[in-house]
C-alpha cells in the first residue's frame, strides 16, 4: 500500500447520498508510516476533511472530526486497495 499521487475515492453517506473525495498523499509528513489529506473534490474551494494516518503494519487511525465510523472505514479501505496505474 502506497499511493503515490491523487486519488479519487467515492464513499458513501447513508441509503442514498454519496460524497467524493481526493486523497492526497503527504509528501511532507515526518511522522512514521504514511499520511494521506483528505479534501471534498471537484469544489473551486476544497474543504479538508482531515487525514489519515497509516503506521508501518498497516493499521490506521483517522485525525479529523468531519467524517462518520463508517466514512473513515471506507476510504481507509480505498487507500489499502489503491493500486497506482502505470
Amino acid at each position: 500500500m502506497n499511493m503515490m499521487k491523487a486519488a479519487i475515492a467515492w464513499v458513501k453517506r447513508g441509503e442514498t447520498a454519496h460524497d467524493v473525495l481526493q486523497v492526497i498523499p503527504d509528501t511532507d509528513w515526518k511522522g512514521k508510516g504514511l499520511s494521506y489529506d483528505l479534501f471534498t473534490a471537484y469544489e473551486p474551494k476544497p474543504e479538508y476533511l482531515g487525514r489519515i494516518l497509516f503506521d508501518d503494519e498497516g493499521y490506521w487511525i483517522y485525525d479529523g472530526d468531519v467524517l462518520t465510523i463508517a466514512e473513515e472505514e471506507q476510504v481507509a479501505r480505498f487507500i489499502i486497495n489503491y493500486v497506482d496505474k502505470l
